[in-house]
């Protein structure tokens, strides 16, 4: 192994490398010339990846799918006897909900073997596929080298006659347009990369009973704990606890004195629902003492479960959010869900007019991963009240309040990157164990680029703030989930909605607000 990197570890250079040599073979003014960018090319290394040992391992995972088909059969012969309305786990768990709970969980391991399988096999495919098209570049390169035999002399290279400016050009010519085969392959390449990994991340966020390796709690209580969702809405898409949560929550749970767990496990015990169980699991996760989450529990215990959601999430994603219904003449989607409590938006300013969005994104980003901030906010200082004007006031306050720990302009209006990140940092990053960092985004590869770190970040839970700009200014938005190939958006004008990421990418992020707004400058990523 050599102790010094390759120039062209990055396929980014590669990209470079080759879009330039392209350029430059079709301005070479000798054979020579021509010969020596032909040899740099081909310097290049082709796009790497070995087809065959990935198509095993989509086979190893695809081969998990049949005996995960036979438990979830067991499961499901198990739970249709009818299970005795009894008591199982440490906190005091359904028998007959733990059972529902593990053939929901079997299915979602059948589908993530399976759908890690799928995407192996297609990212072997388009490795395969890259490969033999920079085989096909390098073999005409061959050609054109070989066509134009050995370089000339000095002498040689003086003079040149029809027959060999002939040659040149042609091969110049070829060489370019071979020299792009190969610069197509590696983007090929790149991009089933980059789609692979983010569908892994996902699948691998997905595996969430998983996430909690403590061995402070039972097998089941894990298992009902990841399976937990928000009341009156799509599991799948709204979990209680993210996967950085059960993670978070884990470790956290580890390192409590025998005092702290005990209370902590009475807490989960005495808990009405599993609803209430998961939202404590929460708070621990957001980095709140045992005392403040007794606390929490005081004021949530023996709350319906539509309660605690309007209370305690604030963005519940309807199932057919992602559904394409065309664009609103100021550009922006059709398809928007508001953000709301009892009829009062998450909204800047409360109503909208002031240009505290970066604060405002910030409020309710830590509003999401953190359900005794929530509660502060909806419920007043006792969390029990259910007034959305006094919810505007305190909502508004908070807002002012982030405003001006970060420095933004008066009159509510503006604020600079050093003080966003720092808002984000003292205060969803304190949630999280999160340090976020500043991403300038000059142009379309850079927002590709960073699209793996962005998804996997919202995989695992924590909300990642956007810039985007154009005509009419700035404005800062929060990427909050992804789905496939689509980013949820959290805009501080009280709304969400799914772009592509092709949006994101080319320009077009006037969906998630309006068209004078398309363009992605920085994003902030939680470290």
């Amino acid at each position: 192994m050599s102790l010094f990197p390759s120039p062209f570890d990055s396929p980014s250079v590669r990209l470079a490398t080759l879009a330039a040599l392209s350029k430059k073979l079709l301005g070479a003014g000798s054979k020579n010339e021509v010969l020596d960018l032909i040899g740099q090319a081909l310097a290049v290394p082709e796009p790497g990846g070995d087809p065959g040992t990935l198509e095993s391992l989509a086979n190893l995972y695809r081969g998990q799918v049949g005996p995960l088909s036979s438990v979830y059969d067991r499961v499901d012969r198990v739970g249709r006897k009818g299970i005795p309305e009894v008591w199982v786990g440490d906190t005091s768990v359904l028998a007959s909900d733990a059972v529902n709970a593990a053939g929901r969980s079997v299915t979602r391991m059948s589908e993530t073997f399976h759908g890690c399988a799928t995407v192996l096999l297609t990212l072997a495919d388009a490795i395969g596929a890259a490969q033999r098209k920079d085989e096909q570049g390098r073999g005409q390169l061959l050609e054109q080298k070989q066509t134009l035999g050995g370089k000339d002399g000095f002498f040689d290279d003086l003079h040149e006659n029809d027959d060999e400016e002939w040659d040149r050009k042609n091969a110049a010519h070829f060489g370019s347009s071979a020299v792009d085969l190969m610069h197509s392959a590696v983007s090929e390449a790149q991009e089933a990369t980059r789609v692979a990994a983010r569908d892994l991340n996902k699948w691998a966020a997905e595996a969430r009973a998983g996430k909690m390796g403590t061995s402070e709690l039972t097998a089941v209580d894990k298992l009902m704990l990841a399976d937990t969702g928000v009341a009156g809405a799509d599991t799948e898409l709204n979990e209680i606890l993210t996967a950085g949560d059960l993670e978070r929550a884990s470790t956290r749970m580890d390192q409590l004195s025998l005092d702290d767990e005990t209370a902590m496990e009475r807490m989960l015990a005495d808990s009405d629902s599993p609803q209430e169980r998961a939202y404590l699991m929460k708070a621990l996760a957001a980095g709140h003492s045992v005392d403040e989450i007794e606390r929490f529990q005081d004021k949530i215990h023996g709350k319906d479960p539509d309660w605690m959601r309007r209370h305690l999430t604030p963005v519940v994603t309807a199932g057919d959010s992602m559904d394409d219904e065309g664009l609103a003449p100021d550009g922006s989607n059709n398809n928007k869900d508001s953000v709301a409590f009892d009829g009062q938006l998450w909204i800047q300013g409360g109503d909208g007019s002031e240009g505290t969005c970066v604060a405002s994104s910030t409020v309710t980003s830590r509003a999401m991963v953190d359900p005794l901030y929530a509660l502060e906010l909806t419920g007043g200082p006792d969390g029990q009240q259910d007034d959305p004007d006094a919810f505007r006031q305190r909502l508004v306050e908070e807002q002012h309040r982030l405003h001006t720990e970060g420095d933004g302009g008066e009159k509510w209006g503006g604020m600079g990157s050093e003080g966003q990140e720092r808002i984000n940092d003292s205060t969803v990053g304190r949630a999280t164990g999160s340090d976020y960092q500043r991403q300038d985004l000059d142009n379309a590869t850079d927002r590709r680029a960073v699209l793996t770190e962005v998804e996997k970040s919202v995989a695992q839970g924590r909300p990642v703030p956007v810039d985007v700009s154009g005509k009419e200014g700035a404005h800062a938005m929060t990427i909050i989930a992804q789905e496939g190939d689509m980013l949820q958006v959290y805009n501080p004008w009280g709304e969400t909605t799914w772009v592509s990421e092709d949006d994101f990418i080319n320009g077009h992020m006037g969906k998630a607000s309006n068209s004078d707004l398309p363009n992605a400058y920085s994003v902030y990523l939680p470290r």
